[in-house]
């Protein structure tokens, strides 16, 4: 059971708001889109860190982004304003083409923000002209677009405003075969009362023009770090992006505040930790769909896969009207650890959910366990009466990813209480014996998503197999967790055992790509290798024989990731 030790309690009662307020204050009069503009926060940044002592290392990246400059859509005589989608391609002079629309569900929560959404549609209708379509230009509901033909695309946002985004499923800096995947059409963001006229134009075959203006290339981004030394070599990784589309109050000066003051506190007492800890800011994670850390996943690798216990991603801390932990995101091993912490912090009980393919979490495909993204948000109840509809950050204030994103954005009494809970978080994972980490959540876990599959195979295919031998690990993991509860294990071997757990398991129930490769930007289902039997029911007869085959490829690397995590526990068990 974890506790808040003495050693933690007297760090959280050194959090102070000044030090993170001012930067936030500063930040927003800082545009941080523009690479310039982005090292110019990062100079920023780590001035006000030196003068708090706090040692920091400035990292040289060299990231590919596509920063979006302009774009409009002319309809007749009107010309309706438009915001271009990172990695859209760029048409000056203008593409012309007759209109589709294909209806789409808005999202009720972040849920389901990533979700395609998309209703049936006849491909035939969508070649070779410009679709448009409700809600944000999320990459993959994009890219499905793009492989049907259609020469552009209008995304129809739900408000009156135009949030910016970006359009790629790729993960990071493209390596050399991901090039195909880059899209090849113009991709904006329009407003609803915009789109509404789009869509009555489509209904009478009306064309349009889009213009859109990007700059497309590689450019070299500062990429800050504070190594916090711990009593060994292991450590806890404390992550948030700090450049935005405008000012980005919310998302995520907030947070970057946030890891300063965290960074300051974690330094004065750093002779309390039992781990290290590395706090990143991330250049390239709004236009370059999580560059930054993509970066430092591919040139840390060795020591990620080898010291690593955990990552934490702090985004949109502090915001407005934020009273609840309602949208956490954890892995099934770190769920119970955050919201014992959280509530011990805060008072306040937390719901969660499994992390989006989003948010920085670049460290999957090492085997590293994730929790938080983004942060605390206002009720549901408040949302509903400002008439707000699903965002992904600034504490549910839809002036996420808009010049609205002001200082108006932030409150500074929750954004010391969600430094507290950040602080929490990492001072614990860096300072308890035993990591708090409980891989009997995970097999259960295993055994929901499991019987989910079997559900839908029926009887055409069995799982038992599988479900044995997640009932022989968790038999074990129970014992070992036993001797752990009961004081019973050597801690060295203890936390070995857990860290090399997640080697085996994160990257079976969060990728598909082998490990230290980035899987696409695109919502991935739990044991995503079995996944495909949730299209069993509505697969063609024709094409039974080739789900099958991939179905038993994909148990065997899921038995094969059970049998390696199983000599893990039985080999702690035999020391």
């Amino acid at each position: 059971m974890t506790t808040i030790s003495p050693a933690v309690e007297q760090m959280l009662s050194d959090v102070q708001i000044d030090f993170p307020w001012n930067l936030v204050q500063r930040f927003a009069k800082m545009q941080r889109c523009l690479p310039a503009d982005v090292n110019a926060s990062c100079d920023e940044l780590v001035n006000r860190l030196r003068e708090q002592a706090v040692p920091v290392e400035v990292l040289m990246t060299r990231l590919y982004l596509s920063i979006p400059i302009r774009a409009q859509v002319r309809l007749g005589d009107k010309i309706l304003q438009a915001k271009p989608s990172s990695f859209s391609i760029s048409t000056p002079a203008g593409l012309r083409g007759e209109l589709v629309y294909v209806p789409a569900n808005y999202s009720a929560s972040i849920s389901t923000l990533f979700h395609r959404n998309t209703q049936a549609s006849d491909p035939q209708h969508i070649r070779g002209r410009i679709v448009v379509s409700e809600g944000y230009a999320t990459p993959a509901k994009m890219r499905d677009f793009e492989l049907a033909g259609a020469i552009g695309v209008i995304a129809i946002n739900p408000g009156v405003d135009v949030h910016w985004g970006i359009c790629t499923t790729i993960w990071g800096s493209p390596e050399l075969d991901d090039l195909p995947r880059k899209p090849a059409i113009p991709i904006v963001a329009v407003n609803h009362p915009d789109g509404q006229r789009l869509i009555a134009a489509a209904a009478s075959d009306q064309t349009v023009t889009i213009e859109t203006e990007l700059e497309e290339g590689w450019f070299d981004q500062k990429l800050p770090v504070v190594t916090i030394p711990g009593n060994s070599q292991d450590f806890v990784l404390l992550h948030g992006h700090y450049d935005s589309w405008d000012v980005g109050v919310g998302d995520n000066a907030t947070g970057d505040g946030a890891l300063m003051e965290i960074a300051r506190v974690l330094w004065k007492h750093r002779g309390h930790l039992e781990r290290s800890i590395r706090i990143a800011w991330w250049p390239g994670h709004s236009t370059g769909r999580y560059a930054g850390s993509t970066w430092f996943a591919d040139h840390f690798a060795a020591d990620l896969d080898e010291h690593c216990v955990a990552q934490i991603n702090c985004d949109s801390p502090g915001c407005r009207w934020a009273t609840e932990y309602r949208h956490v995101s954890w892995m099934a091993e770190t769920e119970a650890f955050a919201k014992r912490t959280i509530a011990s912090v805060t008072g306040l009980t937390a719901q969660g959910e499994r992390p989006h393919r989003a948010g920085d979490y670049a460290f999957n495909n090492i085997g590293v366990s994730g929790l938080m993204m983004l942060s605390s948000t206002m009720p549901q109840a408040l949302a509903q009466e400002k008439g707000y509809y699903a965002v992904g950050g600034c504490g549910g204030n839809i002036a996420w990813h808009t010049e609205n994103d002001t200082l108006a954005i932030a409150d500074p009494h929750i954004l010391m209480r969600d430094i507290r809970v950040y602080l929490g978080l990492v001072a614990c994972m860096a300072t308890e014996p035993i990591l708090p980490l409980d891989w009997r959540a995970l097999m259960r876990e295993f055994k929901e998503t499991i019987n989910r599959y079997q559900q839908a195979l029926g009887s055409d295919y069995s799982l038992a197999r599988s479900m044995r031998e997640v009932d022989v690990l968790e038999d074990r993991l129970n014992l070992v967790y036993q001797h752990i509860e009961a004081g019973q294990c050597n801690a060295d071997t203890a936390n070995g055992m857990i860290r090399r757990l997640a080697r085996a398991l994160v990257p079976i129930n969060h990728t598909l790509m082998p490990r230290f490769a980035h899987d696409a930007a695109s919502a991935m289902p739990a044991l995503p290798t079995l996944a495909i039997a949730l299209r069993w029911p509505q697969c063609a007869a024709e094409h039974r024989d080739f789900a099958l085959t991939q179905i038993k490829r994909g148990e065997n690397k899921l038995l094969g990731a059970l049998r390696q995590a199983l000599h893990e526990v039985q080999s702690a068990l035999a020391t």
